[in-house]
Parts: structure tokens; C-alpha cells; sequence
């Protein structure tokens, strides 16, 4: 029996929510098995059409709620001039201070892993901070190869 697209569309509802503190819910429960929590983030992704799914390969897949940015930034520490992120799947990296954001509802947010949003939390942006600079009247990230003016958008 060959399923209609409708069906498969149906099929790909997961149940499953990525919240804006980072974590993955599956039906009211937070999933806390820390090997699937670690899956979940290796198959988080974005289809062309914008909708947030959990992908095996092109065909495979099915589709997530997610809150806010996929990303949290937990906590940031420097490194001389550079920022260091540590996000919600508990990996670390250079935080690219070119994609630091000021968005609309005041949080800071950045691209992280190349090309997903984050949300800085209050920890991360306390840490960040310290490294911000006023010129002429406006805000600047002083961070290795700045500053970068910090815009809003």
C-alpha cells in the first residue's frame, strides 16, 4: 500500500519539542536519556521551507516544534579576545561575534554551528558584556578582530 502525502505528512508529526531553554520534550516529558538527547541534537535541521525537523537523511525525517532559537549559549568564557560558547547540547565553540544580535524582545542572540540561531542566556550575556565598548554613541563587541558594532535585528 503506497501512503499519500498526507499521510506521510501526518506521520512526520513527532510530538516532540525543543524549548527555548534547550531542552527536548516528547509528549510532557522532558527527555532526560542523556544518548538520545545527544541524538536528537545531531539530527536537528532546517528544511527549505523553514520547518525545524529531526533528520536521518533526505527522506527520513519528521518535524519538531522548537520554541524560540534552536540554540541556547549557557554559558560564554574568554580566551584572551575570544568568546568561547558553551550551548545546550553541551558542545563549545568560538562564538562568531559578527552574528551577535540584539533582538526585539531584548534577549542577544547569535549563529552558532555555522548557521543555527541561538539565544545568549543572561549568564552568557553577563560574560559578553564585560567586553562591550561605547563609540560614539553606540555599542561595539570588542572581541578578537573587532569591534563589531552590536545592531539590532
Amino acid at each position: 500500500m503506497q501512503l499519500t502525502d498526507e499521510q506521510i505528512e501526518r506521520l512526520r508529526q513527532s510530538g516532540i519539542r525543543l524549548d527555548a531553554d534547550g531542552r527536548f520534550w516528547h509528549e510532557g516529558a522532558e527527555v532526560t536519556h542523556a544518548g538520545l538527547r545527544a541524538a536528537l541534537w545531531r539530527w536537528l535541521d532546517r528544511n527549505p521551507d523553514g520547518r525545524w525537523v529531526l533528520r536521518l537523511d533526505e527522506r527520513r525525517f519528521v518535524y519538531l516544534d522548537v520554541e524560540d532559537a534552536p540554540f541556547v549559549v549557557r554559558s560564554l568564557r574568554w580566551e584572551g579576545a575570544r568568546a568561547i560558547a558553551r550551548l545546550s547540547d553541551d558542545s563549545e565553540e568560538p562564538l562568531d561575534p559578527k552574528t551577535v544580535r540584539l533582538a526585539k524582545d531584548g534577549s542577544a542572540r547569535a549563529i552558532v554551528k555555522g548557521r543555527f540561531p541561538a539565544r545568549l542566556s543572561t549568564a552568557a550575556w553577563n560574560a559578553l558584556s564585560s567586553h562591550i565598548v561605547e563609540k560614539n554613541g553606540e555599542a561595539f563587541l570588542d572581541a578578537e578582530g573587532g569591534p563589531y558594532p552590536l545592531v539590532s535585528g
